[in-house]
């Protein structure tokens, strides 16, 4: 499976939103956490090797 680069996400700008209401107020490193957390079950839910791979390169600046 491929990594997907168009938008899925209905409502992205929500999204946005409610994943910065999530981090709001909480000092730095609760935030940083939050964000570990989110990204961890994402990546479990996507479970793909190779396409968090490349998520890992894109988000890094080192791929397409």
């Amino acid at each position: 499976m491929p990594l997907i680069h168009e938008r899925q996400i209905d409502d992205a700008d929500g999204f946005y939103e409610e994943l910065v209401n999530a981090q709001r107020d909480l000092p730095d490193e609760a935030a940083q956490r939050v964000l570990a957390k989110l990204v961890l079950l994402l990546a479990n839910h996507i479970g793909d090797r190779a396409v968090l791979s490349e998520a890992i390169a894109i988000a890094a600046g080192r791929g397409v």
